[in-house]
């Protein structure tokens, strides 16, 4: 049974992720702060859970580990704005060195899931090989820990690199900050979709199920194939202009409450635009994703249906993020002797 570590393990893709590991047959060491609950990921014999800041691991954590996947990361560009030197210790420094420390321990590989966003505004269509253009702290961070982990690739360190399309679908750490999420909960709920003029903006979106998979594929691809290796991880078939995206979304939950959903738009246009090509995956190692915009919007709708599912407060990753804050510093100021009313 081969061992693989994940760091920012309860998160989005991690709580997606953690379970198909284990079903796959690997033992899982699941790293993270937890700020959104340890429930996320249920016991299981195989699963040890390690709450830790990957800021903070130590060389002892990755003893007797195969594999690690470096999720970790402050996830969306306002939480990065916002919370800079964290966002540049964490999506960069704490990575390159669980990579150098993953490397150092023998573990045979690292997969680093990077993003798409690191293309940031491109003319034409951007490849592995077109410069990157980096226009957010989030975005800089990821450029910054791809170079740092790509150095350390040998015969025995296998490094890859995933730079992933924007990601969307359920997960059971749910995020409504993301397109198509946020479009289908406001759709659902409002019988309207907001959506930001003009429309014509290209983004590239990837299924978390579909990325969670690529990370699986990787765990068992041929060295020689991945090795230094940058992936685009996405499909032309699921790049969409957003008012396109908006008017399939706005259909599908249309179609699932029997009644029609108008587009109201607002704001100034968005002119941020980027196509990419995912060719290189495709060739290489043959995956094509399995979930387009429909799929993912219709998951979610049958969730909000029977209300397992609903928008709070820790579903947007910055307010959960600003509520912690606020609430570490409430407590700091009362706190006395060690408690609150119980000292």
């Amino acid at each position: 049974m081969e061992h693989v570590l994940v760091t920012g393990a309860g998160g989005y893709i991690g709580s997606v992720l953690v379970p198909k590991l284990l079903s796959n047959g690997y033992k899982v060491t699941a790293v993270d702060r937890f700020f959104f609950g340890e429930e996320r990921l249920a016991a299981h014999d195989q699963l040890t859970l390690v709450k830790e800041d990957s800021r903070k691991l130590q060389p002892q954590t990755f003893e007797g580990v195969d594999h690690v996947i470096d999720l970790v990361a402050i996830s969306n560009d306002p939480s990065g704005e916002l919370f800079e030197s964290a966002t540049w210790q964490i999506n960069f420094e704490s990575r390159v060195r669980t990579a150098e420390m993953s490397k150092i321990a023998g573990v045979k590989r690292y997969i680093l899931p990077s993003s798409c966003s690191i293309y940031g505004f491109q003319e034409g269509v951007a490849d592995e090989t077109s410069p990157t253009n980096p226009l957010t702290v989030y975005a800089k961070a990821n450029e910054k820990a791809e170079h740092g982990v790509l150095r350390l690739a040998d015969d025995d360190f296998v490094v890859v690199v995933m730079r992933q399309a924007t990601i969307f679908g359920y997960s059971p750490r749910m995020r409504f900050d993301l397109a198509i999420n946020g479009m289908t909960y406001g759709a659902f709920t409002n019988q309207k979709l907001p959506l930001m003029r003009d429309g014509t903006q290209y983004r590239p979106m990837l299924h978390v199920q579909d990325t969670s998979d690529v990370m699986n594929l990787l765990l068992a691809a041929n060295k020689s194939t991945i090795n230094g290796e940058i992936f685009n991880v996405g499909s032309e078939g699921n790049t969409y202009q957003l008012g396109d995206l908006g008017k399939k979304v706005a259909k599908t939950v249309g179609e699932e409450i029997g009644q029609e959903i108008p587009i109201e738009w607002y704001g100034d246009p968005d002119h941020r635009s980027y196509r990419v090509s995912f060719q290189k995956i495709q060739d290489t190692l043959g995956w094509t994703p399995k979930m387009d915009a429909e799929a993912g919007s219709r998951e979610i709708i049958k969730r909000l249906k029977t209300g397992e599912l609903d928008k709070t407060i820790d579903t947007l990753t910055l307010n959960w993020y600003q509520e912690l804050v606020k609430w570490h510093r409430i407590i700091k100021n009362a706190e006395m002797y060690g408690g609150i009313l119980d000292i």
